[in-house]
């Protein structure tokens, strides 16, 4: 069984800067694929970055350029660094994770970041 453990949200102000961690704990093989998902109220999730253990990224135009996604593979850990954040960016940030199969696999309990103006 996999778990997710995410730390990092908060408010932060426009211009700020804030990091998210999300730690996991299981079977390693389940989780090659890790990444950040956000979700605002009346709107369905939308990803944000998705790093793999080979190391490749992908991010959302809106996060290019302003997130950054990276992971410690020897702790099992995936930060998102979110550099200049603007009010939109406020939402529930939920970490995600899972094999190359079914990387939608695992969620964590997810993080509200605020940005305040």
């Amino acid at each position: 069984q996999v778990q997710l453990v995410e730390s990092g949200g908060g408010v932060v102000q426009v211009g700020g800067s804030l990091r998210l961690s999300c730690a996991a704990s299981g079977s390693i093989s389940e989780f090659s694929v890790m990444g950040w998902y956000r979700q605002t109220p009346g709107k369905q999730r939308e990803l944000v970055a998705s790093s793999t253990s080979a190391g490749d990224t992908a991010y959302a135009d809106f996060a290019k350029g302003r997130f950054t996604i990276s992971r410690d593979n020897d702790k099992h850990t995936v930060y998102l660094q979110m550099n200049c954040p603007k009010p939109e960016d406020t939402a529930v940030y939920y970490c995600n994770a899972g094999p190359p199969y079914f990387p939608g696999k695992y969620w964590g309990q997810g993080t509200q970041v605020t940005v305040s103006s």
